[in-house]
Formats: structure tokens, sequence, C-alpha cells
């Protein structure tokens, strides 16, 4: 291959880096911006687990940082839950060398974890609610006003067939909630953000990547099977995952079926017509899915268009809501 096109090959990998790299930080700012997840003055703790997602957050959040029109801290937190393996080193070498304020928290679940759970059976549940009470712990010791997690759209899909499937609940992992103990502020602000182009991102910044099955647990199977169903939709149907994504922004109670969410005892007819009525026997079926537009959310139109809305400000393409 000649130097030409060398040149030329390298321009366009730059070029597509770009592109991804200004649509995860688009979409992490529309989050934020939509669900005021980070207000002036706050002190972010970012839950770093050396996997792509944690990685991702915490670059762009520290883009967000500097460029935002609020002040607003971030600290960095691992929990080293010494399982056999574990590369302590890496994540205070890479935090280090990015000058990222940060703390590596030493507890031993893994042990705990060993000992109540039989071998062979999974261990992530009991894992996770031992890592989640640590964590809430070193929160309100480093006075904390955030605490933000890694989980993108895909992990908030999974998480609603899941529990749709398995535990009789129309119920995901939501953008923005108060901690389970009621104490903290819980945010994810990958959460527009497709696991598909989290790893691409994660890919070419070549993060120090951890692997995730240092404690030896089996993958949680339903988790997983739900998972590959999403990946053959996205192939074989583009444009699913984002009406499925859609849909979790466009819930409609009356029209489903739980009578604490509407008054369905009460319902009288008025006489007058209701956009949002019944239209059962229509029995008609969408051609297309919403709001999706193709490779459009990729395409040099769009980015372009992008570019034109943010032409105030050179590094503009995050947006964070001020707060009174």
């Amino acid at each position: 291959m000649s130097a030409a096109s060398n040149t030329a090959k390298e321009k366009k990998q730059q070029y597509n880096f770009n592109k991804l790299q200004k649509r995860l930080r688009r979409k992490v700012g529309e989050a934020i911006s939509d669900f005021n997840m980070i207000e002036d003055g706050d002190r972010v703790m970012v839950c770093l687990s050396g996997g792509k997602d944690s990685y991702t957050l915490l670059d762009i959040l520290r883009f967000l940082q500097r460029i935002a029109p609020i002040k607003f801290d971030i600290i960095a937190v691992n929990l080293d839950q010494k399982q056999p393996g574990f590369p302590e080193h890496i994540l205070p070498e890479y935090l280090a060398n990015e000058g990222v304020d940060f703390r590596i928290i030493e507890e031993d679940t893994y042990s705990i974890v060993k000992e109540k759970i039989p071998a062979g059976k999974t261990t992530c549940s009991l894992c996770s609610r031992l890592r989640r009470g640590i964590l809430y712990r070193v929160a309100s010791e480093l006075g904390a006003t955030k605490i933000a997690l890694g989980h993108h759209r895909d992990d908030m899909l999974e998480t609603m067939m899941l529990n749709m499937f398995y535990g009789g609940t129309m119920k995901s992992m939501p953008p923005k909630l108060v901690s389970d103990n009621g104490q903290h502020v819980v945010i994810r602000p990958l959460a527009y953000a497709s696991e598909k182009d989290i790893s691409k991102y994660a890919e070419q910044m070549a993060f120090p990547i951890i692997p995730c099955n240092l404690c030896g647990s089996q993958e949680n199977l339903q988790r997983k099977v739900i998972k590959e169903l999403l990946k053959s939709w996205d192939k074989q149907y583009p444009g699913r995952i984002e009406s499925m994504f859609s849909a979790l922004q466009n819930v409609v109670p009356s029209h489903l079926a739980d009578a604490k969410l509407h008054d369905f005892k009460n319902i009288v007819a008025t006489g007058e017509a209701n956009q949002d009525g019944d239209t059962a026997f229509d029995h008609s079926t969408p051609t297309t899915f919403l709001n999706y537009r193709g490779d459009s959310d990729d395409s040099e139109t769009t980015d372009r268009a992008s570019d034109a809305n943010d032409a105030a400000s050179s590094l503009g393409v995050i947006q964070v809501r001020m707060v009174n």
C-alpha cells in the first residue's frame, strides 16, 4: 500500500473516531440535561471497575467538566475486592497518569462470597450487594453528592426484559434515582449511549481494560440470553433497539394494566373525542420503527447540523442545564 493510501486511510479512521467521540459526548450531555444529573457544586463519585463502560464514562465526564458552564468535582473510586489475579497496579497507574483524583478501596468481599455461595453457583447477586453497600459508605465518607455508574442504553433494555420475563414487573435501570438506602442520588450518564459505540470508543482510546471474570463466577445466564437476543435483533431488524428504548421514554399508563397508576375503576365515557382512546379494533401494525433514521446519527449531515448548532463554542457538544 502506498504512502498516500496509508495517509488517506488514517484520515478516514481519524474522521470516524471524531464522529464517534462527538456522538458519545452529545448523548451524555443530552442525558445529563434531560434528567438534571449534575448540578453546580456537585462532587461526583465515578465508580470505576476497569471495564470499557466505566472508562468511557470517566473520560467523557472529564471532558464535560472542562467545558461545562457549571463547576463540579470528579473523584474516581475503584473497589479492589481481592479476586485472585486482580492487576491492582493498572487503575492507580492509569488514573495517576491522567491526573484524576481517585481512591482505591480494598475490601475482601471475594472471600465472603466464596464462603457463602456453593461452588458452581452464580455469585453475582451477593457480590453486587456487598459492593453496593461499600460504595454507599465510601460516597458518604468522601462527601459525594452523586454516584455515577457506567450502565448504558443496552443495560437498561436488558434489565427491562429480564424484569418482564422473570420478575413480572415493568421496570428498568433509571437514568437517575435515589439509592435503596435513601442517602444518595445515583446517576447513569451513559443512558443514551449504545454498547456498540462504547466498545468502539474504548478500543480506539486503548483503555487498559481489566477482565471481568477474575472471580471465576458464571455469567448470569438469563442476562446473557437477553443480551444475545438484543444483538441479533439489532443485526436483523435495524431500528428495533432504538424503538424499544423510545418506549421507555413514552409510557402510557392508561394503556397498560396497573390500577395503581391509572384509575380504571372510575372510567366513564364523556362523549368527547380522545386521541388516546381505545383503538384496539384497528389492529394496526407499524411498518417502521419509531424515530429510526438508519445511520443518520453517524452521518456527515447530522454532524454538520450539530456543528452549526454549536458554532458559539468550539467545544460545545455537551450542554448542562443550569440550576438556580
